[in-house]
């Protein structure tokens, strides 16, 4: 079968990184192994229309993407399929795991899939061929069509069926064995087009800087965390299945860096030193690799991070959250302070770079606990410090606390991507103004000091990025006006 796999295009300020989308790079590598011809249009960086691709290419199955600010746009790519082709339109991705029925209500999206995506879709396809090889001309409505119960026990699907019924099945259980994932297909992309990982710190051409995922899952339910809605069961890769990978990525790809994807790479501290050792011991380790999404604090001890650094790690990171007991206590972290301490001390002791993640602007903050939210970075002195506003995702336990006892400021999914500095609630006594003037403290607080600026100019990346870093800098210490060009042209596209 002809199968289509789209990123819709993302509503996001400049200066942030575009890099592959790993979910769709596993689902285009399972789709290739089934047999299919696979095309990956990511809209953030394709020039023609989707519709003049759609008509030309003329898929029989199409898989869309979506987080939560991405929704409103992918529903608006459904529909520009559908006015000019009659395919089965399927959507994935974190935000319709959680709110499957409001996007499958939409009359051009037949189907959803819950969590992990790859044996979802491809038991979707096999029924999809199976339905085409009895059927002199197809149609949708017919494959739909409730008599004919093609996806009726399709585990992690919720779809509609032609007479307008919405049927959510149950769940599909998690990958238990992730060595048997082929690996992601980074051939289809247009690696010319995408930034490293980290371009406000690294200089690094896009096109030799890739992403690897080898564990799945996270044990933790931290309250703000969106992770919280994929399965809570952490499973992994060998580290030798990892190793191959990682091979192919240095040898045959020519990989510059590697960024490790995991939400808890850490969980099982001897599978990270075995895949440590075998890195080095294979001459893997040249290549400089970080954690992007960070790793646990109570799970870094010096020992492992000294080996992972000489295994080629450059960067770690770690989510600090708050530097307040009391609210680190309320949102589950499951961790103290002085552990976090001495996380930063042990990577620092090592060489290691390190990112601390905060947020400013979690349930029941006050300014006294966001200063010390930025007391403690300035503390810590990662030489990255990530400060962001709460965002209450839907699915998480804080979306569900605001929603309560608090009153939301966004009435649009597009008004939930992440790096707009905009307060989404508020929540007692803490209000929008309140925290957006914390957050833009928070990095005027730790950024304009001596030591941190040094930091950075004397370093060569610094220059080599200085337009991208000005325009960072200004954004983020000063207040701004919404740049409303792009949201404009998109809902231009389609009034959702």
């Amino acid at each position: 079968m002809r199968v289509v796999l789209i990123n819709p295009r993302f509503r996001l300020p400049i200066d942030t990184r575009t890099t592959p989308h790993l979910g769709l790079a596993y689902l285009a590598a399972v789709s290739e192994r089934r047999g299919d011809e696979v095309v990956i249009f990511d809209c953030d960086v394709e020039d023609r229309p989707i519709q003049d691709f759609i008509q030309e290419f003329r898929p029989h199955l199409v898989g869309i993407t979506a987080n939560t600010p991405q929704v409103k746009q992918a529903w608006r790519t459904a529909r520009a399929i559908k006015e000019v082709h009659d395919v089965p339109i399927v959507l994935g991705g974190p935000h319709v795991s959680v709110l499957p029925e409001e996007s499958v209500e939409k009359p051009y999206v037949d189907m959803v899939v819950r969590g992990e995506g790859e044996d979802v879709w491809i038991d979707i396809s096999n029924r999809v061929e199976a339905f085409l090889k009895d059927q002199p001309t197809f149609s949708t409505q017919a494959l739909m069509h409730p008599e004919n119960e093609v996806f009726k026990d399709c585990l992690g699907l919720t779809y509609k069926t032609s007479d307008g019924q919405v049927h959510h099945n149950m769940d599909r259980p998690p990958i238990a064995d992730l060595d048997s994932l082929p690996w992601p297909a980074y051939h289809l992309f247009k690696m010319e087009r995408y930034t490293n990982l980290q371009p406000a710190t690294d200089h690094v051409d896009g096109a030799r800087s890739f992403s690897i995922l080898t564990s799945r899952g996270c044990p933790y339910r931290c309250t703000f965390c969106s992770q919280s809605i994929m399965p809570i069961k952490w499973r992994s890769r060998s580290p030798e299945n990892v190793l191959e990978e990682w091979r192919h990525l240095v040898v045959d790809l020519g990989a510059e860096e590697i960024g490790v994807l995991d939400d808890s790479a850490n969980i099982r501290v001897k599978r990270l030193e075995q895949l440590a050792h075998l890195l080095i011991e294979n001459r893997l380790n040249h290549v400089p690799w970080i954690f992007v999404n960070g790793i646990r604090a109570n799970l870094a001890s010096k020992e492992l991070l000294a080996l992972l650094k000489q295994a080629g790690l450059k960067r770690v990171a770690f989510g600090v959250e708050t530097g307040d007991p009391d609210i680190l206590l309320s949102i589950d972290k499951k961790v103290d302070m002085d552990t976090i301490r001495q996380a930063f001390k042990n990577a620092k002791e090592v060489g290691l770079e390190t990112i601390g993640f905060f947020i400013i602007g979690l349930p029941g903050e006050t300014r006294e606990t966001m200063q010390r939210t930025i007391d403690f970075a300035i503390e810590l002195d990662p030489l990255i410090a990530n400060f962001s506003m709460m965002t209450p995702y839907p699915g998480t336990k804080v979306y569900e606390i605001v929603k309560r006892q608090g009153r939301f400021l966004i009435n649009d999914w597009e008004d939930y991507v992440f790096f707009d500095q905009k307060a989404r609630y508020e929540l007692g006594d803490m209000t929008a103004e309140l925290v957006e003037e914390m957050y833009r403290k928070a990095y005027r607080q730790f950024y304009l000091r001596p030591g941190p600026i040094w930091r950075r100019v004397k370093t060569k990346d610094f220059w080599l990025n200085l337009p991208r870093n000005v325009r960072i800098a200004l954004r983020t210490f000063f207040p701004h006006k919404e740049k409303t060009g792009l949201r404009k042209q998109i809902e231009a596209e389609g009034a959702i």
